[in-house]
């Protein structure tokens, strides 16, 4: 899986870009069907920003958090996601058994 990590009003160093994929890959083991990530993260006044969207099988997903630290926004928003793509990935194995099942009937 590609993950792009940017910047906007904020300078993504070495560091921060490996945070964030490191953190991405607690997500990506969760369900193994991305195709690409793209974390956008920004500075506005005092909160620091972090927003992502990945591209998974048939959908987009798409999370972000505020925090006073750009770490801490990082794990807030892997946290989201990490939630968003164990539901999505429960639908599709639900959608799965249901075929199956009616198929058995």
């Amino acid at each position: 899986m590609h993950i792009e990590v940017s910047g906007h009003g904020v300078e993504v160093t070495g560091a921060l870009r490996d945070y964030a994929n490191d953190k991405m890959g607690r997500v990506v083991r969760h369900f193994d069907h991305m195709t690409g990530a793209h974390v956008i993260l920004s500075l506005e006044k005092l909160k620091h920003r972090a927003e992502c969207t990945l591209n998974v099988s048939q959908r987009r997903i798409h999370a972000e958090a505020e925090s006073s630290d750009m770490y801490a926004a990082i794990d807030a928003l892997v946290d989201k996601l990490d939630g968003q793509v164990k539901k999505h990935k429960e639908k599709l194995q639900e959608h799965r058994r249901d075929q199956m099942d009616r198929d058995l009937v």
